[in-house]
């Protein structure tokens, strides 16, 4: 890695760092540590997926961009000191096609070299849990490098499934999945007489594995019913320990589970149609009722224990007073950089709004954060001097977080006072609502003796 590499990482992922509460690696050892490597990965969140990949791999990884980012003189100096690669879109110059061969060709030498290079091939950024359609192109770079060298170049594609937990949400956690390398030599037999037959099963393989990587749900109307069988039987799930038999990270956990609930859904509307018509129509009444009564579902499981459930707001009223001066003292600093980086966030396209905000507001929070408590350092200097100034400079990102995660869990401390006022006041619904959410538990539980076997998690291939 070159210095300015070096430096360029170490920011964005400081930047991470501040942005996300947690980036959990699974299955990192997969990545090959030395030779040529190609990373292709699902795309949910634009800018941040190159980030993120590119900060959870322990070597150098080259990233491709639209050729609109070069246009700038200093910042084309600075992407190609960093190993990004132009490539050109229709969209950006319809005339210009022919400069993808020659983005192939930047790319067959930074992989000639032993270098690793990231792409997402779907070739969009969406919002949508399913994956999108895996275009060629990957494939046929693969292929076409791996071709000219005779099958000798050992050429390597690591699939990568990234799964954010509310990608729009600051100190929200991101999971980087790691999947098994595909040698593209293997893929290789046959390509002199029959290449679209070769990239068409090495595109199918790739777009095979990224899928068993992530929460991949082909029928989104089955999203709500994954989501809500998460929410009444994820903890079951955990607890008796039914489906993952190898210790790994709560995120990890979390999406295996999924997949494996997603899985069982998918299963159960084939097999047993009108069951799952039944339980849709309970639940869709049950969930009508929680929006009716603005109560959510967490609270109502913990309606019966009402200590519990009383005991619970009282701390959190009691943690909101003591940690009032210290999230107002915070809050005061984050007030201008705050309204800088939402000002920046409007600048997105608002029909994929949800997957650029978070580069976004990483990009305005450096722009913003940084520049206002340096400021506020300074004129801090002039009136108290040193070292009074220094101490005040390392409380303001301090404070800052504290304030953040005070207005959030604020926030929350008033949902569940009103949970526990509403629930308190109308006991009956509660009671009726508390039946019909065992009946669905119970529906759950009495499908899972006949589909157990197949909430087996996919083998990584």
């Amino acid at each position: 890695m070159n210095s300015l590499y070096t430096v360029m990482r170490g920011l964005i992922g400081l930047a991470l760092g501040f942005y996300f509460r947690r980036i959990e690696r699974f299955h990192a050892e997969r990545v090959p540590a030395t030779g040529p490597v190609l990373f292709v990965s699902n795309h949910p969140s634009s800018l941040n997926d190159s980030f993120v990949l590119g900060a959870s791999v322990g070597r150098k990884v080259n990233f491709l961009a639209t050729v609109q980012l070069f246009r700038f003189p200093p910042l084309k100096w600075l992407l190609r000191h960093c190993g990004v690669i132009p490539v050109n879109r229709f969209k950006d110059d319809p005339k210009a096609m022919r400069s993808v061969m020659d983005t192939f060709e930047a790319v067959f030498r930074v992989l000639e070299r032993g270098e690793a290079v990231g792409i997402f091939p779907e070739g969009i950024t969406h919002d949508d849990p399913q994956l999108k359609e895996v275009k060629t192109g990957a494939a046929r770079m693969a292929l076409e490098l791996e071709h000219r060298h005779g099958g000798k170049l050992g050429l390597q594609m690591v699939p990568v499934g990234l799964t954010f937990s509310a990608k729009e949400i600051y100190r929200s956690e991101a999971l980087v999945h790691f999947g098994e390398p595909i040698r593209v030599a293997e893929f290789l037999a046959g390509y002199e007489a029959g290449r679209k037959e070769c990239i068409r099963r090495l595109t199918q393989e790739i777009e095979t594995r990224i899928q068993n990587l992530i929460l991949h749900l082909p029928q989104l109307e089955h999203a709500r019913i994954v989501g809500a069988v998460k929410r009444l039987y994820l903890d079951r799930l955990r607890v008796g320990n039914l489906v993952i038999h190898e210790p790994v990270s709560r995120q990890a956990e979390d999406l295996l589970l999924a997949q494996a609930i997603a899985r069982a859904v998918a299963l159960a509307f084939e097999q047993y149609p009108e069951r799952a018509a039944v339980f849709v129509t309970k639940l869709d009444f049950y969930e009508r009722w929680l929006k009716r009564l603005k109560v959510s579902d967490e609270a109502l499981a913990e309606f019966p224990d009402k200590e519990k459930l009383l005991g619970t707001s009282l701390f959190r009223c009691v943690i909101a007073v003591l940690g009032a001066p210290v999230a107002f003292y915070g809050w005061i600093h984050r007030f201008i950089p705050v309204r800088i980086v939402r000002y920046a966030v409007t600048f997105t396209e608002a029909s994929k709004r949800n997957a650029q905000t978070p580069p976004a507001k990483m990009i305005g929070g450096i722009v913003a954060f940084a520049p206002c408590y340096l400021v506020y350092a300074v004129i801090f200097h002039q009136f108290f001097g040193w070292p009074a100034s220094l101490w005040y400079g390392l409380s303001l990102p301090v404070s800052g977080l504290i304030a953040y995660y005070y207005i959030r869990n604020l926030r929350r401390l008033g949902a569940a006072m009103r949970n526990t006022t509403i629930l308190i006041r109308a006991p009956l619904a509660a009671r009726r609502l508390l039946r019909l959410r065992s009946e669905l538990i119970a529906e759950i539980e009495s499908l899972r003796p006949e589909i157990q076997s197949r909430l087996q998690p996919s083998p990584n291939p």
